[in-house]
């Protein structure tokens, strides 16, 4: 039986996505896209899309949107643990942009050995075990992850079985983007002394000017419905929120 995704449609404003996420409010809406500039917290771009699709997805075409138009020049990139995805992290790489992405919290199944527990020999393309067995490189899927898999021969006399797998086949299989290399560089950015220094600012940056939109400007609810009405809206605000950071430096300035 074919599996069915169930894509929910407001009845009220069919442009509109439904949204779920961790921790957050099961609702119908818009999500604003944002990047600020670091040193002043102009807000340099502001795209909506329906509350259904992922942040990762529009980011690199609008950070290419930008670099085209403004003529920027991108040292570094500070993002929430939503963009560390390997083709986000290729990308920063492609366009020589230091990134720094959050640590995505995964949960693992419960009883069982997390995936860092697998250590990647990259000398030898393959993954060493807790119990030091060796899983190797079998094939490579569609969606580009390599899949790396134990000997089941070895794994059914393993003391460690039961929190390696549960597989019937007494095989354990442990996947590897082939971007993963650029992932991994982004996690060591982020450990880095710049890295660091750099992350902590974003909070203080584009966390501030989706605050200040939502607690100064309205920017809580949408006010008309549809993509384009929610997209006036976004817009008109971050055009106020950039006039007013403009005149506060201006005023410093005299």
């Amino acid at each position: 039986m074919e599996e069915t995704k169930v894509i929910r449609v407001s009845s009220t404003d069919p442009e509109s996505g439904f949204m779920s996420r961790d921790n957050k409010q099961e609702m119908f809406c818009y999500l604003d896209h944002r990047t600020t500039d670091f040193k002043f917290n102009i807000i340099t771009d502001a795209y909506v899309t329906p509350g259904n699709v992922h942040d990762s997805v529009p980011y690199l075409s609008r950070l290419d949107r930008q670099i085209e138009r403004f003529g920027f020049k991108v040292e570094a990139s500070a993002l929430d643990s939503g963009y560390l995805t390997s083709a986000v992290c290729k990308g920063l790489s492609d366009r020589g942009i230091f990134g720094v992405i959050a640590h995505r919290r995964f949960k693992p199944t419960k009883g069982l050995f997390p995936k860092w527990k697998f250590t990647y020999d990259k000398e030898n393309d393959l993954y060493v075990c807790p119990n030091k067995g060796e899983l190797t490189y079998r094939t490579t899927t569609r969606e580009g992850y390599r899949e790396y898999k134990s000997d089941p021969k070895k794994c059914a006399t393993c003391p460690l079985l039961s929190q390696c797998t549960r597989s019937k086949t007494k095989q354990k299989v442990v996947t590897r983007h082939v971007w993963e290399d650029h992932k991994e560089q982004v996690r060591l950015n982020r450990l880095s002394p710049s890295g660091k220094e750099l992350y902590k600012f974003r909070k203080e940056k584009v966390e501030r000017s989706f605050a200040d939109s939502k607690e100064l400007h309205g920017l809580r609810y949408c006010r008309l419905r549809g993509l384009r009405n929610a997209s006036e809206q976004v817009l008109l605000t971050a055009a106020c929120q950039n006039m007013k950071k403009i005149a506060t430096y201006l005023a410093r300035l005299s």
